[in-house]
């Protein structure tokens, strides 16, 4: 099973857009990601951007937070962008971060509890494949049991929602559960430091001790590669998300697997 790799970028000026989208094409990555939140420009107009200046690179949305559009403007997004991107685009979908209710709010929209959420999603999901051509794959985030034996049977590959604070046991444990369901549904994690340089947004977050966090890789680019084999070999976990800061840390981990 070989490893893929995703770039999360999350760009303020076309410039830095352009630059990051060609270099993920140009260094090993295959898919180009970014985030669903007001904070930064919107995923579908940046992505369609995106797909004018590369031409290999998938371009995923990392992920669209489904109470923010209806089906319909869903399904309108993904197949302008199926059809600029030539069929590159990667739907990445989940029911909202949970700070994501004020958002909402602010684009007028009902956020709901969370097992209308959870319908929302699946409602979405079946009008793209409905109504998309090509139908794009559909990468779900998920981090409950519900969501994770959901996903295990409705999507293409899962994201492993384990926030920064997670354990290798918190994600063996939502892997396990997955596999209980399905052994082909492809498995996704993000990380989130490699060795001591850790995303500054959520350094504040971490314990000063970062041994034994999932998303925290070792400083070593061997002993790091070997720890991402384990997980692959034993969980099935055969993509690997990097947000762009970290990016130069986790090169000659990527140049091992890769």
């Amino acid at each position: 099973m070989a490893f893929s790799f995703g770039l999360i970028i999350a760009p303020r000026t076309r410039t830095d857009l352009v630059r990051d989208v060609q270099w993920g094409q140009d260094n090993g990555y295959g898919s180009v990601m970014l985030p669903d939140t007001l904070r930064i420009m919107s995923p579908f107009p940046a992505l369609a951007a995106a797909a004018a200046v590369t031409d290999t690179i998938k371009l995923r949305t990392n992920v669209v937070a489904a109470p923010y559009r209806t089906s319909a403007e869903l399904v309108r997004e993904v197949s302008a962008l199926q059809t600029l991107s030539e069929g590159r685009f990667e739907l990445g979908i989940g029911v909202g971060r949970p700070d994501a209710e004020g958002e909402a709010q602010q684009l007028g929209k009902r956020w709901g509890m969370a097992g209308r959420r959870r319908a929302q999603l699946w409602e979405s999901v079946a009008a793209v494949r409905e109504s998309v051509q090509p139908v794009p794959p559909i990468i779900v985030a998920a981090a409950g049991p519900r969501m994770l034996s959901d996903a295990a049977e409705g999507a293409d590959r899962i994201l492993l929602a384990a926030g920064p604070t997670a354990t290798l046991d918190d994600v063996r444990k939502m892997a396990t559960l997955v596999r209980r369901t399905s052994q082909s549904v492809g498995l996704s994690q993000s990380v989130f430091g490699v060795g001591g340089q850790v995303q500054a947004w959520i350094a504040a977050r971490l314990a000063s001790d970062l041994v034994g966090l999932a998303g925290v890789l070792p400083a070593d680019p061997a002993e790091a590669a070997e720890t991402l084999e384990s997980r692959r070999d034993q969980l099935g976990i055969d993509e690997i998300l990097v947000p762009i800061d970290l990016a130069p840390a986790f090169a000659p981990v990527l140049e091992r697997l890769g």
